[in-house]
């Protein structure tokens, strides 16, 4: 496996695919991307995988193209099937500086999840384990804490603020159902 140690660690970046299985005799990898901008992949140079201790390892990607709704990655010294087994079941990552600039108003997934969830009382609701696509329209954030489950749409009538320097989410929670006393 090639490519030196990032002083980051693997877990503070954002995956953008999971290796799935090699592909081919020249040591290309199977990649099933894992970001709502796909098209990213043909244009990394450079990502992460896991390294030793949970560090990041440098890995260089010199080709990228689609294949049947996956990509193709041929990645600098490795060029044999052996090689590209190692790499089985990875996950690859960028830093969260190479992500693009989003909207105001418009945040990553990966943003939102671990925020503290309050009403706007300053009661905490819980915590963001996940944040949902349930084929409506606005997402959905998973909120864990003391009384259980409970989803809110990301929407403005339900969100009324997102602070990520604070580390919460402001909710409405007279609008959501299943939360009252």
């Amino acid at each position: 496996m090639n490519g030196g140690a990032d002083t980051r660690a693997f877990g503070e970046m954002v995956a953008v695919g999971r290796v799935i299985k090699p592909q081919g005799r020249r040591g290309e990898l199977v990649v099933q991307p894992l970001s709502d901008r796909p098209e990213r992949l043909p244009e990394l140079r450079r990502a992460f995988v896991p390294g030793p201790g949970g560090s990041a390892r440098v890995i260089v990607i010199t080709g990228c193209w689609p294949h049947k709704g996956r990509f193709v990655l041929k990645l600098e010294g490795v060029d044999t099937i052996d090689e590209a087994e190692g790499y089985r079941g990875l996950q690859i990552r960028i830093g969260e500086e190479e992500l693009a600039e989003l909207p105001a108003g418009s945040y990553y997934h990966h943003q939102l999840r671990g925020l503290r969830v309050e009403d706007e009382a300053g009661a905490t609701l819980g915590t963001v384990s996940d944040v949902l696509a349930t084929g409506g329209e606005a997402r959905v954030l998973e909120v864990r804490g003391p009384r259980g489950e409970v989803l809110v749409p990301l929407a403005e009538a339900f969100v009324r603020r997102v602070d990520l320097e604070g580390g919460r989410i402001v909710v409405a929670a007279s609008e959501l159902i299943g939360i009252e006393d």
